[in-house]
């Protein structure tokens, strides 16, 4: 299928109504779903669509990183995952390692920082230090963001987020009458970011799974049912191009 380039930062889309025209989004971020599907297509163990799935990671951040988008967040891992069988968690968490050291090359070259958000607890020794050192060695960087959401849930995200301003309340060291979405928003794991403006979806599911439910409010979604590990810059484009041209109008009215 053809496709046409993707839009530059700030530039409007041909063809659009001028009021629903929107340049790039500054944050995009992606439930990559379909890895054990696609493998099981192909007649294949589930671990492969997983392996193969690590291409997709790098295309698309490579891709967002060169179109001059603020912030990709990858939903790598739920908080539910972890019901899945061990040997499979065992091969996602020496995946994730392996990526922290391949892909530093990548993340320096373009100039790339990272970021984690979810619980570190359950998550092996070796896997964290990976990501720890990568961090710290992309930390001078001034390019994009990529955030990495592993053991992450939203709903347990926004409850510690609660619990954390009841604390402070119990403490005196907050009113409770002066609390508002912005003293919650800074309690989350993604404070200092910016909400994502685009959130995708792979192998044609049509919910969010507790992903950045908080943050995701007045996101736009796009769902393909092209599974993860063959999800490539031309789907990614499609998703931008749909995105600039929807009007998003956060509950106002349409400028039409």
């Amino acid at each position: 299928m053809a496709t046409t380039p993707a839009p530059r930062p700030g530039e409007r889309v041909t063809g659009a109504p001028a009021a629903g025209t929107q340049s790039l989004p500054r944050h995009i971020a992606i439930i990559m779903d379909g890895n054990g599907r696609w493998a099981r297509q192909q007649g294949l163990p589930r671990i492969e669509g997983h392996r193969r799935g690590v291409a997709s990671v790098r295309r698309a951040t490579e891709h967002c990183a060169r179109l001059g988008i603020e912030q990709l967040t990858l939903f790598c891992l739920s908080s539910e995952n972890w019901r899945r069988p061990a040997a499979e968690l065992d091969f996602l968490m020496h995946l994730l390692e392996q990526y922290m050291i391949e892909e530093r090359d990548l993340l320096m070259r373009e100039r790339i920082r990272i970021a984690m958000i979810g619980s570190r607890a359950g998550l092996p020794e070796a896997t964290l230090a990976a990501l720890d050192r990568t961090v710290a060695l992309c930390a001078g960087n001034d390019g994009m963001r990529l955030c990495l959401a592993i053991n992450y849930g939203s709903r347990a995200e926004i409850t510690a987020a609660a619990r954390a301003l009841a604390e402070e309340c119990r403490a005196g060291r907050l009113d409770p009458a002066t609390i508002t979405e912005e003293t919650l928003a800074a309690r989350l794991d993604t404070r200092g970011m910016p909400d994502p403006d685009l959130v995708i979806r792979t192998a044609g599911e049509l919910r969010l799974s507790n992903f950045l439910l908080w943050q995701s409010s007045y996101a736009e979604l796009w769902v393909t049912d092209t599974c993860w590990p063959e999800f490539t810059e031309l789907h990614l484009d499609d998703a931008i191009r749909s995105f600039a041209g929807r009007e998003r109008r956060f509950g106002g009215i349409s400028a039409q």
